[in-house]
């Protein structure tokens, strides 16, 4: 402890900022010094937007048939349906009791909604019916189970 100097004092001050390293008068006060000044233009600097074409935008340009997203079979929704009518909830009650909005119910039974395991899966429990696989309609009690 005794080589410690408790009466030295250390200033560090800044150089200057980016901002004013990049100014008109920055760079023209340099180059008056002769200091090396690089200079370089951005490309499409400050838009925050990328028009890249890659190869799948244009396969996706020469695609023939629609593209689009598999929605949820009308044989799941009316399962969905039934089930829920007989446990005696509707479409609001279900959709509470899963933590869901009541639209999603509502997407679901009309077909209309993209599919989602964790949605299927709750809704799968509230009711008590299987909503994938190939025993759709079967109670999840008779499912077989896989190992």
């Amino acid at each position: 402890m005794a080589e410690c100097d408790w009466d030295t004092v250390t200033v560090l001050r800044k150089k200057g900022s980016a901002a004013q390293s990049k100014s008109k008068q920055a760079i023209i006060s340099a180059q008056r010094k002769g200091d090396a000044v690089e200079t370089s233009k951005k490309w499409a600097a400050g838009q925050n937007k990328q028009h890249l074409v890659t190869k799948n935008t244009a396969k996706l340009d020469r695609e023939t048939e629609e593209l689009s997203h598999q929605r949820v079979p009308l044989e799941v929704g009316k399962v969905i349906q039934q089930g829920r009518q007989n446990k005696g909830l509707t479409q609001k009650d279900l959709a509470t009791k899963i933590n869901e909005k009541p639209q999603i119910i509502a997407e679901y039974e009309c077909g209309k909604a993209i599919p989602n395991n964790q949605v299927m899966g709750k809704i799968e429990r509230a009711i008590g019916l299987k909503l994938r696989g190939k025993e759709i309609g079967m109670p999840l009690d008779s499912a077989p189970k896989t190992k």
